[in-house]
């Protein structure tokens, strides 16, 4: 099939569509939606409302709570060890603060941590920075300017989530927000600014003031980057272990954090860690592709954190809930998924089906939108693609006539780039997007200074619940990781103080395998997940050997 343009010529008719209308819309601005016309829109498209997509878990601290299928077969799973066969007094690495993850939440950690007297040693799955936090584009939300403040944001943050959220949670987060924004222009992290140095700030969805902080369409990369070498330039005090996850949470006979046991990825060793104090900051579960969607979320992101948390006795807070990104590419097959971050309709892009009508305001809060988006494909005015792949446009030119030629390379050169590659120029013609799993809104239980029911173990960042209730808007989980990661090294740190740990055991494990065996779980579930496999089915049915999964059992 002939492509011009990128497109076919199927495509290029609808597009025309889209030309056509395009002066007319930039002259009028598209009506938000009520609040009951917005209920009955999630109620009626939005994918957590569909029939099966939940299910009651029926073992562990939050038995009988609804959550997402597939989350449900992994808690529902046996661990990959076998706690008889594991030693623990034959110690590998010992520390005072062990964090479990490697991206934004578990370094801003780190610093924090060794910034006030703490050993830390943080274990990751992969390499440090090899997280959500480094693949962010669009911005971090603070209320640092006249106009607005800590208040306004709090009210924002609540109403997106439905009024879910947990109150100390979001104070937390708006409060710490300012200095947060300071604190990395510190470390070097160079913010969007006017030429007198004044910050840049525009619009996200379900945002009442413009707070949205950006470094171009790669703020998380810029972040993640300061952040990753900052704590290799504390090396003295941080140590880390890269291909390595935690597979499993060490208590002490008290039930205290007593460390973790690690998977070398390489050597497919276990091995033990002691430490004084635990921090989780192991993201989220993209790559569980809720309800088969694809995701914008890195290759590890598998939930590890979940399972270990609540197999240690920690319950999970609106995990029947996630967040589809209204704007995942959807042409051409190669990207699928991949984010188109909120900045761009921020800006002035616009969704317009096939026909070139406006059909939603492209602001509202990520989870009307993308409701919006899959009403729109399902009534049959979306696009369709030589794959079969359905969507809408994103109309990106219409940035340029409102801000001027040239403004969408220049403020968003990765996406511009991405979409050249593919013979698509996003400033001349608009590019099909599609919802995509974005964000896990809900996690384990913590209070504001990122403690938990478990003394010595904290959390922070994506594997957390509370802080954005049911739905999170654009700009505050970047926001997350940093204000709870800096509070969760705060927090371990005055824990460890005075600290004597007791004989560390895997009791809980053994607990939560008997809970198994009188459910009948089929003894080939097994979590944490670690990677995704992303084998074909039928390359499967002529694998005649076996798959090894790291198990001790």
């Amino acid at each position: 099939m002939a492509l011009v343009g990128g497109y076919t010529e199927k495509m290029w008719e609808s597009i025309r569509k889209v030309e056509e209308t395009r002066k007319d819309r930039c002259e009028k601005q598209y009506p938000a939606i009520s609040l009951e016309k917005g209920e009955e829109l999630l109620n009626k498209y939005h994918p957590d409302y569909k029939e099966g997509n939940t299910r009651e878990i029926h073992v562990g601290p939050s038995k009988g709570s609804k959550v997402v299928q597939e989350l449900a077969d992994l808690l529902e799973a046996y661990p990959r060890i076998n706690p008889d066969l594991i030693d623990l007094s034959k110690v590998d690495m010992e520390t005072d603060v062990l964090i479990i993850g490697g991206g934004g939440a578990g370094a801003s950690a780190a610093l924090l941590a060794s910034m006030n007297g703490a050993h830390v040693t943080l274990v990751t799955k992969l390499r440090i920075g090899d997280a959500n936090t480094i693949m962010a584009q669009g911005g971090i939300q603070a209320a640092d300017k006249d106009n607005d403040n800590p208040a306004i944001h709090y009210l924002d943050i609540i109403g997106g989530g439905h009024f879910d959220n947990n109150p100390e949670l979001v104070k937390a987060l708006v409060m710490d927000a300012p200095g947060i924004i300071a604190w990395l222009e510190e470390l070097g992290v160079m913010f969007d600014k006017e030429e007198d140095g004044t910050m840049i700030t525009i619009h996200g969805g379900g945002t009442s003031r413009k707070r949205m902080h950006s470094a171009r369409d790669y703020t998380g990369g810029e972040i993640m980057k300061t952040l990753r070498d900052e704590v290799k330039n504390n090396s003295e005090s941080i140590e880390i272990v890269e291909f390595s996850p935690a597979v499993e949470l060490m208590l002490d006979e008290e039930g205290r954090a007593a460390g973790a046991i690690l998977f070398n990825l390489e050597t497919e060793e276990y091995l033990v860690m002691r430490s004084k104090a635990v921090i989780i900051a192991t993201g989220g579960f993209g790559r569980l592709h809720i309800q088969n969607f694809p995701t914008t979320n890195h290759y590890g992101a598998t939930a590890d954190g979940l399972v270990m948390g609540y197999r240690a006795g920690l319950k999970l807070l609106f995990m029947d809930t996630v967040q589809y990104h209204p704007t995942g590419a959807a042409y051409p097959e190669q990207i699928i998924g991949q984010l188109v971050t909120e900045k761009v309709r921020g800006t002035g892009a616009e969704p317009v089906n096939a026909h070139g009508e406006q059909f939603v305001y492209p602001l509202e809060p990520r989870d009307i939108e993308a409701a919006a988006l899959i009403r729109e494909v399902e009534s049959g005015n979306g696009i369709e693609t030589p794959t079969g792949m359905k969507g809408v446009w994103l109309d990106t030119p219409i940035v340029e006539l409102k801000h001027g030629k040239g403004f969408l390379e220049k403020n968003f050169p990765a996406m511009y780039r991405q979409n050249m590659r593919f013979d698509i120029n996003m400033a001349e013609t608009p590019i099909l997007v599609y919802p995509t799993l974005h964000y896990q809104n809900g996690g384990l239980e913590i209070a504001s200074d990122c403690r938990t029911a478990i003394p010595g173990l904290f959390i922070a960042g994506e594997v957390s619940g509370g802080v954005h209730g049911r739905n999170r808007l654009m700009g505050n989980s970047l926001l997350d990781v940093l204000v709870f990661g800096r509070r969760a090294g705060t927090t371990a740190t005055e824990y460890i103080q005075g600290v004597s740990l007791g004989k560390p055991t895997l009791n809980h494990v053994k607990s939560y395998i008997k809970e198994l065996e009188k459910l009948n779980i089929p003894r080939d579930r097994v979590a944490p997940m670690i990677l995704p496999d992303y084998t074909r089915k039928e390359t499967k049915e002529k694998q005649l050997t076996t798959n090894y999964l790291g198990t001790l059992w």
